[in-house]
């Protein structure tokens, strides 16, 4: 036990922080989309622009840099978009200074690995928690020249760092890259530019409390009207007054719509944001707000009731209800979901398997979901785990980043709250003390389907394993109570163990049969008995 690592303690993770909403502007006329068009290209140019002198300022940044730059778009927007645009640039530009961080930080993990490799003979076996040496002398020099490689890059990112460079794009780097690939992206140069184009352009506005309806440059009414105040070289385009276009299109927020009327209906602040997708064609309205922060439950709070332990995995949630002294009722329950195609197909399946997760941990009554605080930052690497590239692909396909913010959000609308545990262990612990014992006929237990329970009693504050060590003495209770989920107050705690030879006079022996020793004859009656009792030696164990 010695070489295990210390487990962190259990906690309640907070309820979310924002909310966003989203609705389709159907019904648009050909010139309100070219109103729209014209705003987005005009404001995105003014964002890229406001872009490049941020990353010019760098760690120089300060307020009066801002207030600077803030008053430069006043004039060719106005004073509110320009508020707009600087903090979505600063967000963006912290943003990449964080990634840009993170990058560091596995670089030199990175590095770590291949020295400490490097520097084993060829052909050592490694051990559990260290990798052993190269597999042959081929191998080791491309890895010393892998190690030349990053370190290469590590010193030209940490000179970046120093500087105060971010390497960033309006746009996302990777639509940017997709240009050189576009047979394998199945796009013509056509379609790439205008979605290129819609990626940069920038329709936004931040709320304002006590404004009228929570927003003075994207107002939209309680019965669904849009109106935009336009920037002031495009001014000319207004359709009504004091500078604003109205759209055609009205919106109907269908999910949260009551919270949002009760917003606007109190003046409180909500922001917008209009983008175009595409590849169908529509434009959509996006409505976003702050929450104040919920003061979660106590955990003892969230443990009264039981706990719903899940394990998940690259396919599937593997989940299992916990009664609150950590026993497992029922059968396990899977819910499944396909990973693979595009990112909005990733994400329909993932909601769809959390909101089965959520609505079958509400009929059972529970009160909170334990599940692992799982982070595979620096378990996806090359240099960490070499040629078993399946398993680092395996680790890669499970969504912790998505999963945990969607699983808080839904678990908060819901009533439940969400308790994040060690992920050490659970699943060899959970395997080896509760895979087998629970496994009948009629019941599969997988290893995930163990590591479920393993983190549901982890999340109750009980050991994962069923029962706790003997008395060191003898087998009796005299040293302390062998079972684990039993509380000091439980009547029968203390009562003694019925020996295991018990049984109603004239019946079968506990195995169904006994066996003797050749005994004297019947006529001796005062000969000893040489009689004995063959008991399976299990059970004696507790």
């Amino acid at each position: 036990m010695g070489g295990l690592r210390e487990l962190t303690a259990s906690f309640v993770v907070p309820g979310p922080a924002g909310v966003a909403i989203r609705d389709r502007l159907k019904h648009l006329t050909p010139h309100d989309e070219e109103v729209l068009r014209s705003v987005g290209e005009h404001q995105g140019a003014l964002a890229s622009r406001d872009l490049k002198a941020r990353c010019v300022d760098g760690p120089g940044h300060s307020a009066d840099t801002w207030a600077s730059r803030k008053r430069d778009l006043t004039p060719l927007s106005s004073s509110r978009i320009a508020g707009a645009i600087t903090k979505a640039t600063h967000d963006q530009w912290a943003l990449a200074r964080r990634g840009q961080a993170a990058h560091i930080r596995n670089l030199a993990a990175g590095i770590k690995t291949l020295r400490h490799r490097l520097s084993l003979p060829v052909g050592e076996r490694g051990t559990k928690h260290a990798a052993g040496g190269y597999r042959s002398r081929s191998e080791w020099f491309h890895k010393s020249r892998r190690l030349a490689v990053l370190e290469a890059r590590h010193a030209a990112v940490a000179a970046d760092w120093q500087a105060g460079r971010v390497r960033v794009v309006r746009g996302g780097k990777r639509l940017l890259n997709t240009r050189h690939h576009l047979t394998k992206a199945q796009l013509t140069e056509g379609q790439w530019r205008e979605r290129w184009e819609a990626e940069r352009w920038f329709i936004a506005a931040d709320g304002e409390s006590g404004k009228r309806f929570g927003n003075e440059t994207i107002r939209v009414t309680p019965d669904g009207e849009v109106s935009i105040r336009l920037p002031a070289p495009l001014a000319h385009l207004a359709n009504t007054g004091h500078g604003r276009y109205t759209l055609h299109a009205t919106v109907a927020f269908a999910h949260r719509g009551a919270e949002w009327a009760d917003r606007i209906a109190a003046n409180r602040a909500v922001a917008y944001r209009i983008h175009l997708d595409t590849e169908r064609g529509r434009w959509y309205l996006t409505a976003s707000w702050q929450r104040p922060v919920v003061q979660t439950i106590p955990l003892e709070t969230a443990r009264a009731r039981g706990m719903v332990g899940v394990d998940t995995n690259a396919d599937h949630f593997a989940a299992y209800h916990l009664d609150r002294h950590g026993n497992p009722i029922g059968d396990p329950h899977r819910f499944p979901y396909d990973l693979s195609g595009t990112a909005s197909h990733r994400d329909a399946q993932i909601r769809h398997a959390l909101t089965r997760l959520i609505n079958w941990a509400n009929r059972v009554g529970v009160a909170a979901i334990g599940i692992e605080d799982l982070d595979f930052t620096t378990e996806k690497t090359r240099e960490k785990h070499g040629r078993r590239k399946r398993f680092r692909q395996l680790i890669s396909g499970i969504p912790t980043g998505k999963l945990k913010a969607r699983l808080v959000s839904m678990a908060a609308e819901q009533g439940l709250s969400i308790v994040a545990v060690d992920p050490a262990y659970t699943s060899l612990w959970g395997a080896q003390h509760w895979q087998k014992p629970l496994a009948t006929p009629k019941r599969k237990m997988s290893r995930h389907d163990a590591a479920g329970i393993a983190i549901g009693r982890r999340a109750l504050g009980h050991p994962v394993r069923r029962r706790t060590a003997p008395p060191p003495h003898d087998q009796s209770d005299r040293a302390g109570h062998r079972t684990a989920q039993a509380e000091r107050g439980d009547r029968g705690r203390e009562g003694t163990r019925p020996p295991s030879t018990d049984r109603p006079p004239g019946g079968p022996s506990p195995r169904g049969k006994r066996k003797r020793e050749p005994s004297a004859s019947k006529t001796v009656r005062d000969a000893p008995s040489t009689q004995q009792w063959v008991q399976d030696p299990l059970m004696h164990t507790g």
